[in-house]
């Protein structure tokens, strides 16, 4: 009976261990066996680890992931804030579109219940005053400034969308930003469609204006060798682009 106590206690413990039920340590959720192993493959160039110290996430905390698409970065969050932090996974009508499948892996069965998917338009995104810990975009803020020919983006307002996080951010609360470098200079909206890639110096120009302070950079994702002049998909430099990464917070006494 001993033998067979030990053995239900570890299959309960393995079967917590495949859902975002408990609280983890940001090692842990990224050694999670639950996680898809598509997920794992990616782990190595996107840094998951580093990336999430960055962003000081925490148990029991509020998140949102901005642009979450398919979801890699919103299941770790999940697992990491545990069963009573929430995590909001936001998309708009074409990023829904463009990840449905993955969408639809990633929450199948209600496995990640911590997590509250939203899709909606920016005009029409409502959130809680007050409510947020922390937002992340993962390379996803230029898209922002999308401006396709074709119509399948619509023009989206940056200034919109970060007035809207700073009202829900608490006190204190932090919004994280990777994305591709791009060359200083030139007009934006031509360099995304272009290169989906973005000139750092008009993310921190955006975020001053919304009221944020800088608190943080860090070069864990640089790679000195990308000429910053080719498109992020170009097999050539998939996975080994030059990123950003920033973290802006509002301040304490807001």
């Amino acid at each position: 009976m001993k033998n067979a106590s030990i053995i239900v206690a570890g299959l309960l413990l393995v079967m917590a261990g495949l859902t975002a039920g408990a609280a983890s340590s940001v090692p842990d959720a990224i050694a999670n066996p639950g996680r898809p192993s598509t997920d794992r493959e990616q782990d190595a160039h996107r840094k998951p680890a580093e990336i999430l110290a960055f962003v000081g996430v925490g148990r029991d905390m509020e998140v949102m992931d901005v642009f979450s698409a398919g979801g890699y970065y919103t299941e770790l969050l999940a697992r990491v804030v545990g069963p009573a932090g929430k995590v909001i996974a936001y998309n708009n009508p074409p990023y829904a579109r463009f990840a449905e499948k993955g969408i639809a892996a990633r929450y199948a069965g209600d496995r990640l219940p911590n997590v509250r998917q939203v899709t909606s338009t920016i005009d029409d995104l409502e959130l809680a005053p007050a409510s947020l810990d922390a937002a992340i975009f993962i390379m996803s803020y230029h898209d922002l400034y999308w401006r396709p020919a074709d119509g399948s983006w619509p023009p989206t307002d940056p200034a919109q969308l970060l007035g809207k996080l700073h009202a829900a951010l608490k006190p204190g609360g932090v919004i994280v930003v990777q994305d591709h470098v791009a060359t200083a200079g030139g007009d934006t909206a031509e360099v995304v469609d272009k290169l989906h890639r973005i000139d750092p110096a008009v993310v921190k120009a955006d975020f001053a204006k919304a009221g944020f302070i800088l608190d943080g950079e860090s070069d864990v994702l640089a790679h000195p060798d990308d000429t910053h002049t080719i498109l992020v998909f170009d097999e050539a430099i998939r996975g080994k682009t030059d990123q950003f990464l920033f973290r802006f917070r509002k301040t304490a006494t807001e």
